[in-house]
């Protein structure tokens, strides 16, 4: 049976593609990549495929690319930036292509909030502070379900990680304040995580929307939300500690 492969390409740096999805854009015969967002040197590994920025195309001239090529049997894959099950927009295609007899392959990347949390030096979850990530968007054209407001997830306190949103931060920043954190609850944005023209803002959800408009960074960044990223204390790790026992060491008692 014919099958198209989704590929993450990861978060910019062409050094942080999987080499399995390396492999497949080598040897792919199409191509079809989200616009701006994949870097040139990871497209220039396509060297004998044809290339179609998804950019320029609806929905269903992307389908028919992916459909009547995967018919006649070619290798073809469809780039994506990041991971493709993170606002990738897959499921459609996947569903209508299986309609048709076509089958899918999905190939992981690594995404821009952990690209961003390495940036920053950090941990995302850290014992006595959260072990929780909750990863969302704002509200904008695209709808939220109320049960996911930022007043609502903010009760959590938990690291809370936004895709898609900078441009709505002072929105974002006031809803979180509203559902519980703390006004000086660090905040962490970093533009274009992993790539050569990276930034990262730090401050905290008061003056944070102004320190990311002094920078004109309106897209194309990560918003991290939480006490992790700079955290006044936190608990070690049980895994490591000397007294814990588990199924490849035993407790050291001296």
């Amino acid at each position: 049976m014919s099958n198209v492969f989704f590929v993450g390409c990861g978060p910019g740096d062409p050094e942080l593609i999987t080499v399995k999805a390396k492999k497949l854009i080598q040897k792919a015969d199409v191509v079809v990549y989200s616009g701006s967002l994949i870097p040139e040197p990871i497209l220039k590994l396509c060297k004998k495929g044809k290339l179609y920025d998804a950019a320029k195309l609806v929905r269903e001239e992307i389908f028919d690319l992916l459909y009547k090529n995967a018919k006649k049997d070619k290798l073809v894959v469809r780039l994506h930036d990041g991971d493709p099950a993170i606002y990738g927009a897959i499921r459609e295609q996947i569903d209508n292509l299986e309609k048709k007899g076509i089958q899918s392959t999905v190939v992981p990347g690594v995404t821009s909030f952990l690209a961003s949390a390495a940036a920053l030096g950090t941990q995302l979850t850290l014992p006595g502070v959260t072990q929780t990530m909750i990863i969302t968007r704002a509200e904008a054209r695209t709808k939220v379900p109320k049960r996911e407001q930022i007043s609502e997830l903010a009760k959590h306190q938990a690291t809370l990680i936004f895709y898609l949103s900078v441009h709505l931060l002072n929105k974002i920043s006031k809803e979180a304040i509203e559902g519980g954190y703390k006004k000086s609850t660090p905040v962490a944005v970093v533009y274009r995580a992993s790539r050569k023209d990276q930034k990262i803002i730090i401050g905290t959800l008061v003056d944070i929307a102004s320190k990311v408009k002094a920078e004109k960074i309106t897209m194309t960044a990560i918003v991290i939300i939480g006490d992790v990223i700079k955290p006044k204390s936190y608990e070690y790790s049980k895994l490591y500690d000397k007294t814990f026992t588990h199924g490849f060491r035993k407790a050291k008692t001296k």
